[in-house]
């Protein structure tokens, strides 16, 4: 008996001893998160110098790609974490009326947030290793990256180039700089066509006009000819390139037979088989060889017109959409200093579901009015009308306007009006657009009679549009009537 309980406790004494252990080598979270946040910075200081650098290499590309999305990553869950708290905060707010209710949801509260704290601890711990090995591996890449001349100086501020310049698209902006650039062998008489694909307010002719403005292109092609329509009839392809807009103009001399265009095709709506075969042969027989052509649609039914491999655009991962949202909203202003601000920025980010015209819009909205209250009471407005909408329509208001559908919008300032978006287009920076913007209507007073053309956003990046829609108030009539009640010997009757 007594060597059993002697052994009984060595066990138990062993097991508690190596309890101890592990539980002291065990990083703290403050540890963890510091240690992320270094690598980020590691990672960051990578990514920046990349984005301003002619990179021709396909494979450092792939690899920088995938360290951009791993660093979009880490900020996301890191400021996750940090901002968690605060739906606590929101919590206490609510109001429950037995203590003992109060009691037990509280404590589920608190489990839960005890558990999801848990498990954001071990995601910021494989972001940190996944990141460390990352960057380890980049040890040649960055080496060689000084070597590849520079496209421009980046400012002070990272929300001065974010604004100013196309985000997220270095790696796709590349492929297409290279599919350009090849040559075909001697005496090919193919030509060659990349189809680019994706779902409207993607960025596709961002894409392409950042491209087109790349002086390697403009150096190669003599002149850059933009087609838009649809069906494409008999007597547009008659005068093809009378048809054709020219968005950049390199002559050289007529005796220079080596003389190549590029022309972009931007397709409205789909396209059948028998347009694009006349389309495809009128430009054959209207370029001079060596020429190329980029087609770009909503439809992905043009990828199998393409002489090469169709490039697809996605929207922004949640994760890269919130790292623009953050610094476009808190422009030279450290986040870390306004935790409180920075959680209701992600939540409105959320809300935003990915547009770029509504992250523009609103991170310059709440920039300019840097006060709690009214960040929470923009974010109460979105929530209310996207979840009426959600009800209602069954669709998220803002994938609505993505697909050039109506799309109805609530006024902050009058809950008892709302305002259908009913189409929307883009105007050239040579156009004249509407004086009224679409955040004087939506978060402002403005409230102009009939249908009106309002301003949603001008870009400051090629191609330069101004992005314009047509609107209209609509009076929300009230759904709950008044119940009438008659009076009987001056006594109410329900």
């Amino acid at each position: 008996m007594e060597i059993f309980v002697s052994a009984v406790l060595s066990e138990l004494s062993t097991r508690s001893i190596n309890f101890f252990i592990s539980r002291s080598s065990k990083p703290t979270t403050l540890e963890v998160e510091d240690r992320l946040r270094r690598v980020l910075l590691r990672a960051q200081v990578i990514v920046d110098e990349a984005m301003g650098r002619h990179i021709t290499n396909q494979a450092m590309l792939l690899q920088l790609d995938m360290l951009r999305c791993a660093m979009y990553r880490g900020y996301y869950v890191l400021d996750t974490f940090r901002y968690q708290s605060h739906d606590k905060e929101d919590a206490k707010d609510q109001v429950v009326s037995h203590s003992s209710s109060l009691s037990k949801v509280n404590s589920l509260k608190g489990f839960c947030f005890s558990s999801r704290k848990t498990q954001i601890l071990e995601q910021l711990q494989e972001l940190f290793d996944y990141l460390s090995s990352m960057i380890h591996d980049m040890e040649e890449l960055v080496a060689f990256l000084t070597s590849y001349p520079r496209l421009y100086c980046h400012p002070y501020s990272m929300h001065l180039l974010l604004g100013n310049c196309m985000y997220g698209r270095q790696m796709e902006a590349a492929l297409v700089v290279n599919f350009l650039l090849q040559t075909q062998p001697h005496g090919a008489e193919e030509l060659e066509v990349l189809p680019i694909v994706g779902p409207g307010k993607v960025g596709k002719s961002t894409l392409v006009a950042h491209v087109c403005k790349d002086e390697r292109i403009r150096d190669r092609f003599s002149q850059i000819l933009f087609l838009s329509g649809g069906g494409f009839t008999d007597d547009e392809l008659a005068t093809f390139g009378e048809g054709c807009a020219v968005k950049h103009n390199n002559r050289v001399s007529d005796s220079n037979k080596d003389e190549r265009l590029l022309v972009v095709v931007e397709l409205v709506g789909d396209i059948n088989e028998d347009s694009w075969s006349r389309l495809y042969s009128a430009s054959k027989r209207c370029l001079p060889s060596g020429s190329k052509i980029i087609v770009t649609s909503r439809s992905d039914k043009i990828v199998k017109f393409g002489t090469t491999r169709a490039l697809t655009l996605k929207y922004l991962s949640h994760e890269a959409y919130w790292y623009f949202f953050k610094t476009l909203t808190f422009g030279s202003i450290d986040p870390e200093m306004h935790p409180r601000l920075a959680h209701l920025a992600m939540e409105i980010a959320k809300m935003l579901n990915g547009s770029f015209n509504g992250a523009n819009v609103t991170s310059g909205l709440l920039r300019d009015n840097f006060d709690i209250h009214y960040w929470s009471k923009v974010l109460t407005f979105l929530r209310g009308f996207i979840q009426k909408s959600l009800s209602k329509f069954g669709e998220h208001p803002f994938d609505l306007l993505n697909q050039n559908r109506p799309a109805r919008l609530g006024r902050i300032a009058k809950p008892s009006e709302d305002f259908m978006v009913s189409y929307q287009y883009q105007c050239s920076s040579e156009e004249e657009f509407p004086k009224i913007r679409i955040q004087d209507i939506m978060y402002g007073s403005v409230k102009p009679n009939g249908n009106v053309e309002v301003l949603v956003w001008k870009s400051r990046i090629p191609p330069y549009y101004s992005y314009v829609c047509n609107c209209k108030i609509i009076e929300l009539k009230t759904t709950a009537a008044k119940r009438k009640r008659s009076m009987k010997n001056g006594v109410a009757l329900c």
